[in-house]
């Protein structure tokens, strides 16, 4: 992995406000710039533009470029999050999608679009029974500089891919419209790596975000995308939409992709998991109640995948990536406590006085700094094999996270 640069930023594109459901009650501007900032990200999207409460806090921020920014000079960037519930080619698809948007102008008559074809207020993540393709058309004609990216397009159930209700291609998602679609988002149960093996996204941006649903630091930026920009202080929408368009972002945040929700097969009611091998020796099955199996990410790569591809094929418009746990993930691991302990509340605090940010800690500081800052080997530890991905995660399945374990815990995983 290359040495961060000092103008490559840190951005999470992809986040709720309160608004949305399922998500925290705290999350303001505020609280979104305090917890950025203590992450390390320097960009944030604004989450739920359409929402009429939302945008009304937004009118705070004054906008420059295309890049709206707080009173302390905390930058966001216009997006939402649209879902999709329609019927094509004889199945029902539920599809989600980053909606990244240049101007305060540009948004209003993406509101207006939207609101012609459905309620804006009940939900900050609106759903809506027009197609994939439909949405491609009506966006652009409002403007070719709104960008549309397929979110976690890997989830069972609200990825483009997805092995429930998504598709086996772009092609078949878009038909004659795929050329506009520049990205696709990994999501926590997927990589880069993973996705390399998929030949149509060969020329497509590979790009990370949290679609956090909580401000707190275990939560935004968990996934994040980093560009190399001329001025941190001056940040400019068509520089990051030219990075994604142009496939030429400098690199990606993943979380361990076993660590997310849907990476293995399995059945959450009978607390049952396999691997892809496993769920074809039971067809499909979940074993102890005999009903059929949530088929996980790491399945449908391998369905999906040039076969000729096994995982670890690079291909050459490949970015590097780090595969990184959140640092309260580590520090409750190291203590055996939760991540909201008071414990690991004040170690990480500690941690955060000492080295200013968490992803400078995650990626950047050194052996011998933290033993000058009297950490404790058990945390040292799991902060360098972490930044190595060398910490085992029991995968996550069926709406369930993946668990990291300890060293000694780990050989008993597979």
């Amino acid at each position: 992995m290359e040495e961060n640069e000092v103008n490559d930023i840190f951005a999470d594109l992809h986040i709720h406000s309160r608004f949305s459901r399922a998500t925290s009650k705290a999350i303001t501007l505020e609280n979104l710039e305090k917890y950025a900032k203590i992450k390390g990200v320097d960009l944030l999207g604004t989450g739920d533009f359409q929402h009429p409460k939302w945008i009304e806090e937004l009118k705070e921020l004054e906008e420059k470029e295309g890049i709206l920014y707080s009173k302390t000079g905390f930058p966001f960037l216009w997006q939402t999050e649209l879902s999709l519930m329609y019927s094509q080619g004889g199945k029902g698809r539920r599809i989600h999608y980053v909606i990244l948007a240049p101007s305060r102008e540009i948004v209003n008559q993406i509101i207006e679009f939207l609101s012609s074809r459905g309620r804006l207020d009940y939900d900050g993540r609106p759903i809506f029974g027009f197609s994939s393709i439909e949405l491609v058309e009506e966006l652009m004609k409002i403007s070719k500089d709104i960008e549309i990216i397929p979110a976690h397009i890997w989830t069972p159930w609200f990825g483009l891919f997805g092995s429930k209700s998504g598709f086996d291609s772009l092609k078949e998602c878009f038909g004659d419209k795929s050329d506009k679609i520049h990205a696709i988002e990994t999501g926590m149960s997927s990589d880069p790596m993973m996705n390399w093996r998929i030949k149509e996204l060969d020329n497509k941006s590979i790009v990370s975000s949290s679609d956090m649903h909580s401000h707190w630091p275990w939560r935004i930026g968990r996934e994040a995308t980093i560009f190399n920009v001329k001025d941190k202080e001056n940040i400019t929408y068509k520089e990051i939409i030219g990075a994604i368009k142009n496939n030429s972002i400098k690199a990606t945040v993943e979380t361990d992709p076993a660590y997310g929700k849907y990476h293995y097969d399995g059945h959450r009611d009978c607390k049952f998991s396999c691997p892809p091998n496993k769920t074809k020796e039971l067809n499909g099955k979940c074993p102890v109640c005999n009903k059929g199996l949530t088929i996980g990410v790491d399945s449908r790569v391998e369905e999906l995948s040039d076969k000729a591809r096994q995982l670890g094929f690079k291909n050459k418009n490949a970015k590097p990536f780090y595969k990184l746990l959140p640092l309260h993930e580590l520090i409750a691991l190291a203590k055996g406590s939760t991540l909201a302990s008071k414990s690991s509340w004040e170690t990480y605090n500690q941690l955060i006085e000492k080295f200013g940010n968490e992803f400078n800690i995650l990626i950047n500081v050194n052996k011998d700094e933290l033993i000058r800052a009297d950490v404790k080997d058990a945390l040292r530890d799991l902060i360098l094999n972490n930044r190595i991905g060398n910490i085992k995660v029991k995968p996550g399945y069926d709406g369930e996270y993946g668990e990291a374990m300890l060293r000694e815990k780990q050989e008993k995983l597979f």
